[in-house]
């Protein structure tokens, strides 16, 4: 049990004085880095479950959990297995998708996109579309049929909201001369805004009749999107799927999952996010070994006081819990305020980045390269208390040492030499 003896004498050693200032520098140098290692871990942690939040979640909004893909020349019949892929009890919505590259175009620019038909309800049942349109509607099937666009390809091609786009497809039209490009003009209804580069600047969506016309498709489609309940677990169902694919007789029809689909980019993240939990663990144990080498300096500074204490009826224990204490108490400040730093950093991490680029008049994290146009950092309280009760861990085993010299002081020899 700890007593009040030994909680005075370890606060008393933890205040400075001038024959033992080099001491107390090396004891805040290690609170200093014990704090900077614990809010640089919870901070970049974060920012890597942002990112891997960000990207899943937009990814998952624009495609399906589970995506059934035709052969080339699309996929006849997809109603019916539609209707059997929905009847699945795991199965939220299976939508039938046009899906074709082509080249967007204005009097002022031009840009390549994807070009994604659905129907209006489909389209209404994506919540990242329907759920941040900056302008007009997502219902484009209305008395104007027309298209929904990313805001970031809208201000490329220097369009606004009525505006006609033309879109040019290589499925185009043979003539004597070869095939000519598919050219179709249609105005824009929507605009919508992500927050993720790649779909805000290269996504169109067009109402499904439109799609299946403009790519001469007749009555097929390219793709069939599922929806299903447990997103984080897409194996099973989609293996009840390739079942059902298999049992309808299809020849060429492929069944992925997302996790599959994207399972370098999933795969990457996790792999860079242990890499970096590892290395920045490193700053709290160099700063665990801060505090073995001021406790060590005090142990000897303190060899006279130690014998006293012996030779007043002190125990070696009561002597080891004095210098636990001192240790573990710079491991608790430094472990607290680093803590304390690490979550207001993640709560106003966009805030601070919004402020450093006007200081210093740059773009940082531009959205061309990180594909998100903002900086995400998701607070994984579990991790938090993880990554705490690690550092206060190794600050109390840095201080066993010390404090197991300190112990074994023999109170003659040290006041011999004294």
């Amino acid at each position: 049990m700890i007593g009040t003896f030994e909680l005075t004498v370890a606060l008393r050693y933890l205040k400075s004085r001038r024959q033992e200032g080099f001491i107390s520098v090396t004891a805040g140098f290690s609170l200093v880095g014990i704090c900077l290692g614990v809010g640089a871990l919870i901070i970049v942690m974060s920012v890597m479950n942002g990112f891997r939040h960000e990207l899943i979640s937009q990814i998952l909004g624009f495609k399906g959990h589970i995506t059934i893909a035709a052969p080339a020349g699309g996929l006849a019949g997809y109603g019916e297995l539609a209707r059997d892929v929905a009847a699945h009890p795991d199965v939220i919505l299976a939508a039938p998708v046009i899906e074709g590259q082509v080249l967007a175009s204005s009097r002022r620019a031009h840009a390549g996109v994807i070009v994604r038909g659905l129907t209006a309800d489909d389209l209404a049942a994506k919540p990242l579309i329907a759920d941040n349109m900056v302008a007009g509607s997502v219902d484009f099937t209305g008395d104007r049929p027309g298209i929904i666009a990313g805001s970031r390809l809208m201000r490329r091609l220097g369009l606004g909201l009525g505006d006609s786009m033309t879109l040019l497809s290589p499925r185009g039209l043979p003539t004597a001369l070869g095939t000519m490009p598919r050219s179709v003009s249609w105005p824009v209804v929507g605009v919508f805004e992500v927050g993720m580069y790649e779909f805000d600047s290269g996504v169109v969506f067009v109402p499904f009749r439109m799609a299946q016309t403009y790519f001469r498709l007749d009555d097929r489609v390219t793709e069939i999107e599922v929806m299903v309940t447990r997103p984080e677990e897409p194996a099973v169902t989609a293996a009840d799927i390739r079942r059902i694919v298999t049992d309808a007789a299809l020849p060429g029809v492929v069944v992925v999952d997302w996790q599959q689909s994207n399972r370098h980019l999933y795969g990457a993240l996790q792999v860079e996010r242990d890499v970096m939990f590892l290395i920045l663990t490193l700053i709290i144990l160099v700063a665990a070994f801060n505090i073995i080498s001021s406790l060590i300096l005090l142990v000897k500074d303190k060899n006279g006081d130690i014998a006293i204490m012996r030779t007043m009826g002190a125990t070696r224990g009561s002597v080891m819990r004095i210098f636990l204490l001192t240790g573990s108490a710079i491991g608790i400040a430094g472990t607290l305020a680093g803590a304390l730093v690490g979550v207001l950093f993640c709560l106003h991490i966009e805030e601070i980045r919004q402020l450093i680029q006007t200081l210093i008049g740059l773009e940082l994290f531009p959205a061309e390269v990180y594909f998100l146009s903002r900086l995400p950092a998701r607070l994984d309280w579990p991790e938090v208390v993880t990554i705490s009760l690690m550092a206060l861990g190794l600050a109390f085993l840095a201080s066993l040492y010390p404090a197991w010299r300190a112990a074994r002081v023999e109170p003659a020899d040290a006041l011999r030499y004294e």
